[in-house]
């Protein structure tokens, strides 16, 4: 589950997105995957080993072109990480666990295969390839963001999109986690760590100080007309909605009314 884009724009096909990553686009474009998910081949060049992040779909074809991805880099993989549970994401990574006979980790128990884990603070490696987990809850209770120091990129999943803005899929995301998630990310951005951001859905974005900053007016912007929405009279989620995303597909009217309802709850605890 993603943002609320529209249709896809096909202008993002994948590919090489940096020295030590290449994004295998999964063939799963719709309104709220826009062209497809993001799985990245994470590897170290000339290593022996690779990382997946997000195998994507149960699609056997996307999984087969994965495998052969890495592969082609001379590689096996050693290991596979998800940046969150949705299915989009995650529904293939116990299929190519057997493809690939790689352990599954994530923060949630019910997504891994073996018994490692992955948590704030974690590094993963895979040869010379290094990758910091940090916890950027928010979109959903268990989202993670990848850090490649030696590429100054992040991998963000849902967190941050290559277009639009995302989700905050209540009840098991909450508005303020996500705020926090963004601030942190700035400060990552802020220090000089990340430069790039290579999201689960759409193309890569090279400023990520500016697109985190764009996040949270668009946040700022959203909160504001939910206000003025309650001001007018409306009381119910999909009044809200009705209100708010008046310019939105009606197609996307259901993943709206999550934002509206994490939106509704993060303003009932500052009143």
């Amino acid at each position: 589950m993603t943002g609320l884009l529209g249709t896809p724009s096909g202008d993002w096909h994948g590919g090489a997105a940096s020295p030590r990553a290449l994004c295998v686009l999964a063939p799963n474009p719709s309104p709220m995957t826009l062209d497809g998910t993001n799985t990245w081949v994470l590897h170290e060049p000339g290593a022996s080993t690779a990382l997946v992040v997000d195998p994507g779909p149960d699609d056997e074809g996307h999984l087969q072109a994965v495998l052969t991805a890495v592969r082609s880099r001379g590689a096996q993989v050693a290991k596979v990480l998800l940046t969150h549970a949705h299915l989009d994401h995650s529904a293939g990574a116990r299929r190519f666990a057997e493809l690939s006979d790689a352990p599954v980790l994530a923060l949630d128990p019910l997504q891994r295969s073996g018994s490692e884990g992955l948590g704030e603070g974690d590094v993963v490696h895979a040869d010379d390839l290094d990758v910091q987990v940090v916890a950027t809850p928010g979109h959903t209770s268990d989202s993670l963001s990848f850090l490649l120091p030696a590429d100054s990129a992040v991998l963000t999943g849902d967190t941050v999109l290559g277009r639009g803005t995302t989700v905050v899929a209540h009840p098991d995301g909450r508005l303020e986690d996500y705020l926090e998630s963004l601030q942190r990310l700035g400060s990552l951005a802020d220090s000089g760590a990340v430069h790039t951001v290579l999201p689960g859905h759409g193309p890569v974005l090279a400023d990520a100080g500016a697109v985190v900053r764009a996040y949270l007016a668009h946040r700022q912007s959203r909160l504001a007309q939910v206000s003025a929405a309650l001001e007018a009279g409306d009381r119910t989620p999909r009044e809200v909605v009705e209100r708010v995303y008046a310019d939105v597909d009606r197609a996307l009217w259901p993943a709206a009314e999550l934002s509206v309802r994490a939106q509704l709850e993060y303003l009932s605890g500052r009143s």
